[in-house]
């Protein structure tokens, strides 16, 4: 009880003794959240065949997963400011660890459907909750360590993930998947019961809860309208629909902030220039990694027929350098600047995505994605340093939301944008020249960082803002 005491109380304006360990279980936390995604993808055909599943059943394994995550992520972040970030923390993991160990004894869709929804949910409520705590804990060069960090488990988790979904699969089983959540999302819990500290509220009033439901109904439909974009086209019926009824929620839902004693959160920061370059840059490098990292999985198996298992095997440089790129970007952005640092990582990334074009086989597309991942890494870095170093105490948690928002955005929009190139490619190809389709995609890629590069370079405020 003591040691609870210690950790929750401390001189105000002190950085805190614990911060550290607190913000390696928050990492730990946060890592299986983006590791739940790339894992349970490559265990998909095993889980099919051993419970029945048809192929839209198996697609909604992972959508519900993404769709909740996705659209509930906003809504984490103010409840973190409202409610203290510690206990949305501790809820959240608690339903994640919960609704793993569910999906795992699942014996049919209902219930392995329904635990993947809750397990949204959780993380959802975890991890803009963590991130804000991470913001709060931390200040000047340390909160870039930090946030350093916080994207080095980020960036590689979907990597690792695939090693890892490789290994499970293969050895006790797909429910593995899920059930190795329970142990670690258990120590986790009591470890950080016990050190996180009982940070101030941020913010007072009510959840709003008619513009939490606005904004989860906007964004869970454009991120499904992304979704699907990949396999219908971008101007299919149902994706044009589901983009007007995003539009109109979004404007209810503004119209409501506006008039609501008790906002869900404040318009104006959207209004500000961090911000807005901030969420750019988060969207951008996640729709690249992500983008890449699947269309590099689909050219290893089907094209190369790797295995499953030695996929994995390859993406493992992708994502150990990822995290040393994310690692070392959060110690030198202090003397360079985000503006950059953004620009040189982006070009790099485009450097790293045309090798594969230029030169054919396993060995250069690893490399090349290897290249990327290092530009990507230190992206990530200067995305969240960007949005999120200056923000107040009250902000923390609702930009926090914003931020891993934007990233959800960026993730379905990178995964349905490399998808569409290489499939209309492929289509138009047959034989030996069907590597043309993912030629094609990875030129979009290149042409995407080498814009983005430019438009970071004017967006993101001088390192003297």
């Amino acid at each position: 009880m003591s040691d609870t005491k210690a950790t929750s109380t401390h001189t105000p304006g002190a950085a805190h003794p614990l911060r550290w360990p607190a913000l390696g279980l928050l990492g730990l936390a946060q890592l299986m959240l983006i590791l739940d995604i790339t894992v349970v993808a490559i265990a998909l055909p095993h889980m099919g065949a051993e419970l029945d599943l048809d192929r839209a059943a198996l697609t909604w394994v992972v959508s519900g997963y993404a769709l909740t995550f996705g659209s509930l992520m906003l809504l984490g972040g103010r409840a973190a400011d409202l409610f203290g970030a510690k206990r949305v923390v501790l809820f959240g993991l608690a339903v994640f660890t919960a609704a793993s160990l569910a999906a795992g004894l699942a014996t049919g869709a209902p219930l392995l459907l329904t635990a993947r929804i809750a397990q949204g949910i959780g993380a959802a409520m975890l991890s803009p909750a963590a991130l804000s705590v991470v913001v709060r804990l931390f200040d000047g060069d340390e909160r870039n360590r930090a946030l350093g960090i916080w994207s080095a488990l980020g960036g590689g988790g979907a990597a690792l993930g695939v090693l890892l979904g490789g290994l499970i699969t293969a050895g006790p089983g797909w429910a593995w998947v899920f059930f190795v959540n329970v142990p670690v999302g258990l120590l986790v819990l009591v470890a950080l019961t016990r050190i996180l500290p009982n940070l101030p509220r941020a913010a007072t009033g009510s959840l709003n809860v008619p513009g939490a439901a606005l904004v989860a109904a906007a964004t869970g439909a454009l991120i499904y309208a992304l979704i699907r974009a990949g396999d219908h086209g971008w101007l299919n019926a149902v994706i044009l629909a589901l983009s007007a009824f995003a539009t109109v929620a979004y404007a209810a839902f503004a119209v409501r902030q506006r008039r609501a004693a008790a906002p869900l959160m404040d318009l104006r920061l959207l209004g500000r220039r961090p911000v807005v370059a901030g969420i750019f840059v988060i969207a951008v490098a996640t729709a690249l990694m992500v983008g890449v990292f699947f269309l590099g999985s689909f050219y290893l198996q089907s094209h190369q027929g790797h295995g499953a298992l030695m996929t994995g095997v390859l993406f493992l440089p992708v994502a150990l350098l990822t995290m040393a790129a994310a690692t070392a970007a959060g110690r030198v952005i202090g003397r360079l600047g985000a503006r950059s640092l953004a620009a040189v990582a982006l070009l790099i990334a485009a450097a790293g995505f045309l090798a594969p074009v230029l030169w054919f086989g396993t060995t250069a597309m690893v490399i090349g994605v290897s290249v990327a991942a290092v530009g990507l890494g230190a992206l990530f870095v200067a995305a969240s340093a960007t949005a999120l170093s200056s923000v107040a105490p009250h902000e923390a948690g609702v930009t926090s939301g914003i931020v891993s928002t934007f990233h959800e955005f960026g993730a379905s929009a990178g995964a349905a944008a490399v998808s569409s190139a290489a499939a209309a490619s492929i289509a138009a190809h047959t034989g030996a020249t069907t590597a043309a389709g993912f030629d094609d995609a990875f030129l979009v890629a290149t042409g995407v960082a080498a814009v983005s590069a430019v438009v970071a370079m004017w967006l993101i405020p001088p390192k003297s803002e």
